[in-house]
């Protein structure tokens, strides 16, 4: 297939493209920020031209910036994602795109099914959801919305790797115990995508939402244990403390535990338990990050 993968220096996008090139696809267009301006109608449709699947994991990522830049969020994350959707569903292609589960409000007390109500509590979750209506309105039968959540990577900065960055420089740490969620290894998420394209373009993948996040679940506190131990470092030194001692300008969803019911229509599993995803992801994260740490606590 010919693919266009938008984003291409981020998280996300690197492991598609590292997924695609490992599944044998030569026909892929991985467009950097710099080789591709989304606010860029004509670059846009030019670059939809000719390809099949389009996965646009280009975002505005920084949420708390979204409080008071809300209208430039929004046109990244909504309306420019509108103008992709119609593009793709003018050229024929299939749209897959990845949004958050900002777009709840975080009071549930058990897993956000993909068609329940959204009510996003923060300036960055409502302009996601722009463009997660944008994608189900204009390409009915070939657009892909795929949530995620608390996503890590061997690449990048992300929480995983701040763990073990503050590891080697702290004898303690304090983190968030009173937030529920799925951590979530991008390259997981990205096999997931690829493989969902394939289902897709063979007829077999209905479209509409997917929750692209680990099974289980447990809280930043939580995660932070985990990755001590998985590290061989002392889970002690991790201290629970409170959402209220760590205030942040965009609120944060308490609760952002996703359901995953909607995979079987595709014919894939969901993905796996966050603790197992997590022993997996580790090995492939820089060993002297890991060996930084490890000496540290010595």
């Amino acid at each position: 297939m010919r693919w266009l993968v938008t984003g291409a220096s981020g998280m996300l996008a690197r492991d598609v493209c590292a997924v695609l090139a490992e599944a044998g696809e030569v026909e892929v267009a991985a467009a950097t920020r710099a080789d591709l301006d989304l606010l860029d109608h004509e670059a846009l449709a030019a670059a939809v031209t000719g390809r099949d699947v389009v996965i646009n994991a280009a975002a505005w990522t920084d949420v708390d910036g979204a409080e008071t830049g809300e209208q430039a969020a929004t046109e990244v994350n909504g309306d420019a994602v509108a103008d992709l959707a119609r593009l793709c569903a003018a050229s024929g292609a299939y749209l897959f795109q990845p949004s958050t589960d900002y777009v709840f409000a975080g009071d549930a007390t058990s897993p956000y099914r993909e068609e329940a109500p959204t009510a996003p509590l923060n300036a960055y979750g409502r302009g996601k959801l722009v463009g997660e209506e944008a994608v189900l309105a204009e390409l009915p039968e070939r657009g892909y919305v795929v949530r995620t959540a608390w996503l890590y990577a061997a690449h990048g900065g992300n929480f995983v790797a701040t763990m073990l960055r503050l590891a080697a420089q702290r004898e303690t740490l304090e983190v968030v115990a009173d937030q529920e969620g799925q951590p979530t290894w991008s390259y997981a998420l990205a096999t997931q995508l690829v493989a969902l394209a394939g289902r897709a373009v063979a007829g077999d993948a209905p479209a509409g939402v997917y929750h692209g996040t680990a099974s289980g679940q447990t809280t930043w506190y939580g995660l932070a244990r985990a990755v001590f131990e998985e590290a061989g470092l002392d889970p002690e030194r991790v201290r629970p403390t409170t959402t209220e001692r760590f205030p942040r300008p965009a609120a944060r969803p308490r609760y952002s535990v996703l359901g995953h019911d909607r995979w079987k229509l595709a014919g894939l599993p969901a993905l796996p338990d966050w603790r197992h995803m997590l022993s997996t992801a580790l090995p492939h994260f820089d060993p002297a990050l890991i060996r930084s740490a490890q000496s540290a606590a010595l």
